[in-house]
């Protein structure tokens, strides 16, 4: 099974939940996961970027193999570059293009 988890909430808590279920995701015996992603857009980019709140958890899903996924269009609006960003986070074009490709091609979409 794949799995992508959306973060676009202005609401800390909110985010923290979806990575952690992410994470827990990935101790999860009881279901044969193939791939996981997360994909951030919109006020969901906090954690994305290098000293946000929430980037020491990004930083450690990217070490147990989770890809990690910016908006470009966020980072256009918000005036970030690809350098302001967690090492290891791929930029795409649109989150939500990245969503609706990745939900094509079988990912179970998840939105804490």
């Amino acid at each position: 099974m794949q799995t992508v988890f959306h973060l676009i909430a202005d609401d800390p808590a909110q985010r923290e939940t979806a990575l952690t279920i992410a994470e827990n995701l990935t101790k999860d015996d009881s279901v044969e996961i193939d791939d996981i992603a997360i994909v951030a857009q919109a006020d969901g980019i906090e954690p994305l970027t290098a000293g946000g709140n929430g980037s020491d958890m990004v930083e450690s899903l990217l070490e147990t193999g989770i890809s990690v996924k910016a908006c470009g269009n966020t980072l256009d609006l918000k005036d970030l570059a690809e350098s302001d960003l967690v090492e290891g986070v791929e930029t795409v074009p649109s989150g939500g293009g990245e969503l609706t490709r990745l939900q094509s091609e079988g990912y179970a979409y998840i939105r804490p």
